[in-house]
């Protein structure tokens, strides 16, 4: 009824050819996004470093850094300089976006078994949580 096709198919399939993009595994990714939530953490830490100095702060960010670093295999994440300017309103949208990112980091370490970051982590949103808390009693 139909004639066979006689011509090789112009598909080809994934089975049995070498793969010409890098994979990365699963704990590679998780490596990857931990280290991108942990490094935007970092920055806002920075950031409310320079709205309202503390040795927290210092002490947060310089703990940030290093699980970035270990997370990036030894590539120190960019940091900006910190500059005292005092803008009080802007602290409190800073530790709410501080505890979300913190939050994230803290879903990624669990999920990677990471118990250093997951801490870290974990303590970051206390801390923030902590600081919102008297502007919210403030507000009520």
């Amino acid at each position: 009824m139909y004639e066979p096709i006689r011509t090789k198919s112009v598909h080809r399939t994934m089975a049995g050819t070498p793969h010409d993009f890098p994979h990365r595994s699963r704990e590679e990714e998780l490596d990857i996004q931990l280290a991108g939530h942990l490094a935007a953490l970092l920055a806002v830490t920075d950031e409310l470093r320079a709205t309202a100095p503390s040795a927290d702060l210092d002490t947060a960010a310089e703990r940030l850094a290093a699980q970035v670093t270990r997370l990036r295999g030894g590539r120190t994440p960019a940091r900006a300089s910190v500059r005292t300017t005092g803008g009080e309103a802007d602290a409190a949208a800073l530790h709410e976006r501080a505890h979300t990112l913190a939050g994230r980091a803290l879903v990624v370490a669990a999920s990677r078994a990471d118990t250093a970051a997951a801490i870290l982590a974990a303590e970051r949103m206390d801390a923030h949580a902590a600081a919102l808390e008297p502007r919210a009693l403030a507000s009520h």
